[in-house]
């Protein structure tokens, strides 16, 4: 029986051979009964293979999308990235152009009065047990800075350098409760003393009790006795509120500074005075009204009825 069903195999797998090289011939040969087997193949296969893409393709567009998910993801990242750092180049071109500016006006000042300096950038808020208002500056002994020097910036005055290290030093602000400074009435030789509130404004009390103020009037630095800690001339403030002085000893009046101290980035150390006290010279300019716009009404004359004629 085993011998019998191996033959059967052999003539099967004879008669299959012999049938497809028949059909090749047929093919190769361009038999019209061929092209019909074929036509009617595919008409038979067609709605298979319809069905067949309408299943496979969905799925192929998933694992597509999935591809280029990732590659959108990648792209949108990069962006994110170049924006961030975009961003950061136009802050620090901000910041530069401040700066610059900050320095171009107390090099002006400075040059105007005559005072020596070195500048200085303002690196951080200060610390210190003695003083609530002080900075940090980038100078100290490495640039020639002693205790006890003015500190200004390019609208007048800041403060006074009162710790001193290698490569920084403390500068205690004008706004400091405790900071105290002689000062000069501009355009007159009337003089008082300033104190620091903790703000941006200051107190200002005469020593002279016939001595009178008025709101405008502009402060300037008296000087110290060998410059130390303030060299003469520079503008500190104007007065922006006069205290009812009837029945007191002297006049008492509210300073607003020139300098806004909470956003310093480059200031300078006075190293050395002038010879001479520059006086008024470093006056601001008050600035300019601004005009009220003026507006014009032009008046049209209405066209004149025409006589009537008499009958």
């Amino acid at each position: 029986m085993r011998y019998g069903g191996d033959n059967r195999s052999r003539l099967l797998l004879v008669i299959l051979i012999v049938t497809s090289l028949f059909l090749i011939t047929l093919d190769l040969r361009g038999v019209a009964v061929m092209q019909g087997a074929r036509n009617g193949a595919q008409i038979i296969l067609s709605p298979f293979q319809r069905g067949a893409s309408f299943v496979f393709t969905p799925v192929g567009n998933f694992f597509s999308d999935i591809a280029h998910l990732g590659r959108t993801r990648s792209q949108l990242k990069a962006l994110e990235d170049e924006n961030t750092k975009l961003r950061e180049r136009i802050f620090t071109n901000k910041s530069i152009d401040v700066e610059i500016g900050q320095l171009k006006s107390v090099l002006n000042l400075a040059g105007k009065a005559g005072y020596k300096v070195v500048n200085a950038r303002v690196i951080s808020q200060g610390s210190s047990t003695s003083f609530t208002q002080t900075v940090i500056i980038d100078a100290g002994t490495n640039m020639k800075i002693t205790r006890d020097m003015t500190v200004i910036a390019g609208e007048g005055l800041v403060g006074v350098v009162k710790e001193v290290y290698p490569s920084t030093s403390l500068v205690m602000l004008a706004s400091d409760p405790s900071f105290r400074i002689g000062i000069r009435m501009a355009e007159t030789e009337q003089i008082g003393i300033l104190s620091g509130q903790g703000t941006n404004h200051a107190v200002l009390q005469l020593l002279d009790s016939q001595s009178s103020v008025k709101v405008g009037d502009v402060l300037l630095a008296r000087g110290s006795a060998g410059d130390k800690p303030f060299v003469p001339g520079v503008p500190v403030g104007y007065v922006t509120y006069v205290a009812d002085s009837a029945g007191a000893v002297s006049a008492r009046a509210e300073v607003q500074y020139f300098v806004h101290l909470s956003s310093l980035r480059i200031v300078a150390v006075v190293v050395k005075a002038p010879d001479a006290d520059p006086r008024d010279t470093l006056i601001p300019p008050k600035p300019l009204p601004t005009p009220a716009p003026t507006v014009t009404v032009y008046v049209t004359p209405s066209a004149s009825p025409s006589p009537t004629a008499e009958k």
